[in-house]
């Protein structure tokens, strides 16, 4: 699957109030991996950001003079998300945004993202695994061992890029335990298995690549942050223990 980790910072809110999109971050992500491709733009709103606005993300009214407008990029933009799923942390603020910028250009067609993308909100999916604490981008970072020290000022590529590591971690390990095919029937929806194939008894044995040292310490890392995170070694270390 490909997903495009997005994020926008804005003039103000709410969205009702006329307050425009000023900057639009997105990477992408194929099969859990950052392929290194983005997409970044700052954008001249045609209004004044609020003062409380500017304190959060930094971007003045000066900066953004001669910076496109968002009919100037609305079609590449709109290439780079179709048809993936977006991955945003508290959704439904960055698509009111979204839609509405399509929709004051009287492209209807584009002004309800979800008709062309799905959409995965990460505050949501953080609200149900860590019910009652602070689900903040900050405070998911802290608690799955993400690096933010970078992060001073609020930034629409720089948040994307965050929280596609923290949304990495959150649902790290195996992503799909199936042995069914991706195929689906008419009774649910309901996967139905593959056929099993027989490989010819000459075929020859696949390579085995062991992991090298360096391969290893990264490995070890990564679990002894999921262990802080989660306050408790794995199953499987505390059976081996």
């Amino acid at each position: 699957m490909r997903s495009v980790v997005l994020d926008t910072e804005t003039t103000g809110m709410p969205v009702t109030d006329g307050h425009r999109i000023i900057e639009i971050g997105c990477v992408e992500v194929i099969g859990r991996r950052l392929t290194g491709r983005h997409y970044h733009v700052y954008l001249q709103p045609d209004r004044e950001v609020d003062e409380g606005a500017i304190a959060v993300h930094g971007i003045t009214n000066e900066f953004l003079v001669d910076k496109p407008r968002f009919r100037d990029i609305a079609d590449e933009f709109f290439e780079f998300i179709k048809d993936a799923q977006l991955v945003i942390h508290n959704a439904a603020f960055d698509l009111g945004f979204i839609n509405n910028e399509f929709a004051l250009l009287g492209q209807q067609d584009r002004a309800e993202i979800t008709d062309h993308c799905t959409v995965l909100d990460t505050l949501l999916m953080a609200r149900e695994r860590h019910p009652g604490q602070r689900n903040s981008l900050d405070a998911l970072c802290k608690r799955y061992g993400v690096d933010n020290s970078g992060r001073d000022l609020h930034g629409a590529l720089l948040d994307a890029e965050i929280l596609a590591d923290v949304w990495l971690t959150m649902t790290g390990g195996q992503t799909n335990l199936s042995l069914a095919g991706d195929g689906e029937s008419s009774d649910g929806g309901r996967p139905q298995p593959s056929p099993i194939r027989r490989l010819p008894a000459d075929r020859p044995r696949t390579a085995v690549l062991r992991a090298s040292d360096e391969e290893l310490a990264a490995h070890m890392a990564r679990m002894a942050a999921i262990e802080k995170a989660a306050g408790a070694a794995p199953l499987w270390m505390q059976l081996e223990g």
